[in-house]
């Protein structure tokens, strides 16, 4: 493990270099996911933040012109009637999300080459200045005329590999649970959901080198030196542990609510008593996750076949004693912030910065699609044939979702919706949805 002096990052001009040379070396050591992906599912990662409120779009000279950033994705332009489907997919409750995806989309482009892929600001300005206007856009509440919209201003544009081939990849599923917590640690609430740290420290490669952009670790101060942070066993045991923003009840509900990223946490104590509360993302010990399942397995303890979330659950329930053990296999640590639940169909902001929607928003890999695209996804039911063909939007991202036509796909809230993401793991394609006359799809 290597670390580096912050006296020589002050004290020199070549400190850029310093702080990326010996940040690159500490990659393998700490550097972790903003979104992990566990044995069921996944969660979602920070982001900027898109404004509530009423969408104002700016003039275009307003929306300065940035460079671009290459997106490993291939695009051929299609037809509407190539997308299975297409027809048939109700639209009623498309619009509103349609509008906040235009409110990611109208944010100035940042610097931080460090963050995803976006979408090019610049071709959807025509598109969402049109689905303000009164007098050019649809009835929200009419399918048929958000189908037309979108076929008037929009073209469809099939993902391929390199060799020209349709891409198709794995479509699994994630989703926002619900768990029993108190502000206070005590009874049988005792497993902590943290704040975040304040001596975690994030080193922003794509800052100092352009090349580097999309690198970045984390790592605490040693004496004058920057090492990785804490994994969770080390936390747990330095005494150091930072404000828990609720306790939970049950440790593998903690933990399954640390692999999604976020959850909602009903208070069963307190003033707040029946109170839920929205726990969500906001940044993690830089650790890569490891799977409790695979420990498990690894073990003896369980058939890596019956590692579910309710098998693991029984495990525990059974050996309480070896508990922290089994969470501590998993040297990754996700730290939360409170959010109030103001809508409570809305579900937590994704990497996008705005809030997905169930069944109409995706993780995707930037680098093949980049954040703010509508897709049509062509796949099936969670363990069916069954066709699950329907418009979503690019509003999120996974450290394991990689590769051309790769999704997550966001289920919701609840026991349901959990149930329908831990069983998805089906074969998909997807086509972007891209202004007309901008060409193929491009990244910011």
């Amino acid at each position: 493990m290597h670390s580096i002096s912050f006296q020589a990052v002050i004290g020199r001009m070549r400190v850029r270099r310093v702080i990326a040379l010996s940040a690159l070396a500490l990659i393998a050591a700490c550097s972790g996911p903003s979104r992990q992906v566990t044995d069921t599912g996944a969660v979602s990662s920070a982001g900027v933040t898109a404004p509530e409120g009423p969408l104002t779009v700016p003039a275009l000279s307003a929306l300065p012109e940035t460079t671009a950033r290459p997106l490993a994705g291939k695009f051929v332009q299609a037809d509407w009637n190539e997308l299975p489907g297409w027809s048939g997919d109700d639209l009623r409750n498309v619009w509103a999300t349609f509008i906040r995806n235009c409110r990611g989309l109208m944010r100035p482009i940042a610097t931080n080459l460090a963050g995803p892929a976006r979408a090019n600001p610049r071709v959807w300005q025509p598109v969402c200045a049109a689905a303000v206007d009164p007098a050019r856009a649809p009835n929200p509440q009419s399918p048929e005329a958000v189908r037309k919209f979108l076929q008037t201003w929009l073209t469809p544009w099939r993902l391929t590999t390199a060799d020209g081939r349709q891409a198709s990849s794995i479509v699994t599923g994630y989703y926002e649970p619900l768990v029993m917590g108190s502000r206070k640690k005590g009874g049988p609430h005792q497993w902590p959901l943290y704040t975040v740290p304040s001596d975690l420290l994030t080193i922003d490669l794509g800052k100092v080198y352009p090349e580097l952009a999309g690198k970045r670790v984390r790592g605490k101060l040693e004496g004058n030196r920057v090492v990785p942070y804490d994994s969770r066993a080390s936390l747990e045991a330095s005494g150091r542990t930072p404000p828990a923003v609720v306790y939970v009840n049950d440790p593998v509900d903690n933990f399954f609510l640390q692999v999604q990223g976020s959850g909602r946490v009903q208070l069963v104590d307190g003033p707040d008593s029946g109170k839920t509360i929205r726990v969500a993302y906001a940044d993690h010990n830089g650790h890569p996750y490891v799977s409790i399942g695979k420990w498990l397995a690894d073990k003896g303890e369980l058939p890596l076949a019956q590692t579910s979330m309710q098998n693991i659950r029984g495990w525990a329930k059974n050996n309480p004693s070896r508990v922290q053990e089994m969470l501590n296999a998993n040297p990754a640590l996700v730290f939360f912030k409170e959010e109030p639940i103001t809508d409570p169909e809305i579900g937590p902001k994704g990497a996008y910065g705005v809030p997905l929607m169930a069944q109409r928003s995706i993780a995707i890999d930037t680098s093949f699609v980049p954040l703010g695209t509508p897709v049509f996804l062509a796949t099936t039911q969670p363990a069916s044939t069954q066709p699950l063909n329907r418009l979503v939007f690019a509003q999120d991202t996974g450290t394991a979702i990689k590769g051309a036509a790769r999704a997550d796909f966001y289920w919701g809230f609840g026991e349901a919706a959990g149930s329908m993401a831990g069983r998805m793991k089906q074969s998909g394609q997807m086509w972007a949805l891209w202004p007309k006359q901008a060409g193929a799809p491009t990244a910011r």
